[in-house]
């Protein structure tokens, strides 16, 4: 019997560029305004943590008027709703549908059927295949769960794009000490980096809470970078510039990226597999690896500017 091999998860998501995702309350008029003229690669319009029981409805009015004019070209709109178990989560949905945003997501993820349920209800709307999930690991199930949740993405049709770790709520329902380091939390990050991986989704780290200490903060992120996070969720638009500068992708491996997808381009290359460059060996998979960090530098550079697209 022959067994048809899965498909690449990588080979069909976009390439996204997701170093800074800036959590904005949905019902604070000046926050939603500033967000406009800020570098962050995308915005979480926030319906559910950031906004009180008595302002739910008021929220979603402001967030349909001021999402009724898109961000820019090349940012990504997020809105996180309550969940459908909340008596808001159904009301939030519909108004995140209505608003045409890149995604919605999902708090409080802890069985693959909390996707597929808000899945379901979005087909019921005839929402495009365009519009995607988001998940929100934050509770110990979420974690334990991560690679069932994970999964989901393999099941066609399936919306979930991206993990976004809630560490907030981790610590609170878990009681470790908040440490600089993180050293309680490392080994849960990386369960669900690992699961996210495993299933082709980009992962995001959790948010940083004290904006005012920026050397705490950029440490965190360094530390984020060094166990493979795409990008940080962030509270405070002090804090985009250092996490896009450290989720970048280097100039070092920019310019190994050109120079390998360069010689795999060269006609004599064409049918070959493996070749020496610089003194080590290269294979084709590398090639498509580059590629798409070459696309990822190109995405950066229409937000932050940090790179001209021409030179990319």
């Amino acid at each position: 019997m022959t067994i048809a091999p899965h498909p690449d998860p990588e080979s069909t998501r976009p390439i996204r560029a997701r170093r800074s995702v800036l959590y904005v309350p949905a019902g604070h008029q000046r926050a939603m305004a500033k967000s406009r003229a800020l570098e962050s690669d995308a915005v979480i319009f926030d319906l559910e943590d950031s906004v009180a029981p008595t302002e739910k409805n008021a929220a979603r009015e402001e967030l349909r008027s001021f999402l009724a004019e898109p961000l820019a070209e090349g940012r990504e709109t997020i809105v996180r709703i309550n969940a459908l178990s909340t008596p808001w989560g159904h009301e939030d949905l519909l108004a995140a549908r209505a608003v045409r945003p890149d995604a919605i997501l999902v708090p409080k993820v802890e069985e693959p059927e909390d996707i597929s349920d808000i899945d379901a209800a979005l087909d019921e709307t005839d929402a495009p295949a365009t519009l995607r999930l988001w998940a929100m690991i934050e509770t110990p199930r979420g974690v334990m769960n991560a690679g069932h949740i994970a999964r989901a993405a393999r099941t066609p049709g399936c919306r979930l794009d991206c993990l976004v770790l809630g560490t907030n709520d981790l610590v609170k329902e878990t009681n470790v000490a908040p440490t600089p380091g993180r050293p309680q939390l490392t080994a849960w990050l990386m369960q669900v980096l690992l699961a996210a991986r495993a299933y082709g989704l980009d992962v995001l780290d959790g948010v940083f809470n004290d904006f005012r200490d920026a050397e705490s903060f950029a440490a965190e992120c360094r530390d984020g970078r060094a166990m493979g996070f795409d990008g940080k969720t962030l509270i405070h638009p002090s804090q985009i510039a250092v996490a896009n500068d450290v989720f970048s992708v280097e100039s070092d491996a920019l310019r190994e990226a050109r120079a390998i997808v360069a010689a795999f381009a060269k006609p004599e290359n064409a049918g070959v597999g493996v070749l020496s460059l610089d003194g080590r060996m290269v294979e084709r998979l590398h090639a498509q690896s580059a590629a798409k960090l070459i696309e990822k530098a190109r995405r950066e550079s229409r937000t932050s500017g940090h790179k001209p697209d021409d030179e990319l």
